[in-house]
This record gives structure tokens, C-alpha cells and sequence, in this order.
């Protein structure tokens, strides 16, 4: 789950692919007119859309020569509630986050985060 999270919010974490997603919330388009709707060369917004395909946010429906795409709502509202429970599970539940977990907990008696914030404290009444 958090590897699917993580490819897709890189992919729309790159503003091109992130105004093509925009663009396709509207209708189902094909690379020529993302082309002239983006002012880019076609080549390089079938990369972004190749990108958003392989994270499965968008979809191609062949219709004769051309090729439309369109935002797939479906796995954006899925990938969202993904995201959510990950942020809504238990740290120490998550696989991969055992040292983090461990770290968390034993925040609050960590002596070098105490003197830190004391630090800071002191800092700031002056």
C-alpha cells in the first residue's frame, strides 16, 4: 500500500501532470488537444500520461485512430482512501516503520529533545 501511495502522489507531484489531471476532471481528451491546451510538444505530454497510466489515475479508451484519455475517479477516490487509512493506522502496525515506531515512543524521555526545547523555551522569553 504505502509503495502505491508513494509512485502516486510523486506522479502528481509534478506540476505538468498535475494541471493534465485538472484538464482531464473536465473530459476525456486526446494528446493533441492536451497538446494545445498545455502548449507542449506532443511527445512530452504522452510521457506524463504514460506516467499517470502506470499509477493507474488515467485511463485510454481507443475510438477508431484516436486514443482519448480520461481521469480514472474511481482509483483517485480509492488512492485517497488509501492514503487516509494509512494516516488514520496505528504507527506501530505499519510495516516498515518498526525503528520509527520505536523512536515515537520513547520521545518523551529523550533527554536531547528535552535540552532542545528547553533550549528553544529559553530562547523565546528573552
Amino acid at each position: 500500500m504505502e509503495k502505491k501511495i508513494c509512485k502516486a502522489f510523486k506522479a502528481l507531484g509534478e506540476p505538468t501532470r498535475l494541471r493534465i489531471i485538472k484538464i482531464l476532471s473536465l473530459q476525456s481528451m486526446c494528446v493533441c488537444e492536451l497538446s494545445e491546451v498545455l502548449d507542449m510538444l506532443q511527445p512530452r505530454v504522452s510521457q506524463h500520461l504514460k506516467i499517470l497510466r502506470e499509477v493507474e489515475l488515467v485511463r485510454e479508451n481507443k475510438e477508431g485512430y484516436w486514443v482519448y484519455y480520461t481521469l480514472d475517479k474511481e482509483k483517485l477516490h480509492s488512492l485517497w482512501n488509501e492514503f487516509i487509512s494509512f494516516l488514520d493506522s496505528d504507527l506501530k502496525n505499519l510495516p516498515g516503520f518498526e525503528k520509527e515506531s520505536e523512536r515515537f515512543s520513547n520521545l518523551a524521555c529523550n533527554e536531547r529533545i528535552k535540552t532542545q526545547k528547553e533550549t528553544l523555551k529559553r530562547g523565546n522569553t528573552k
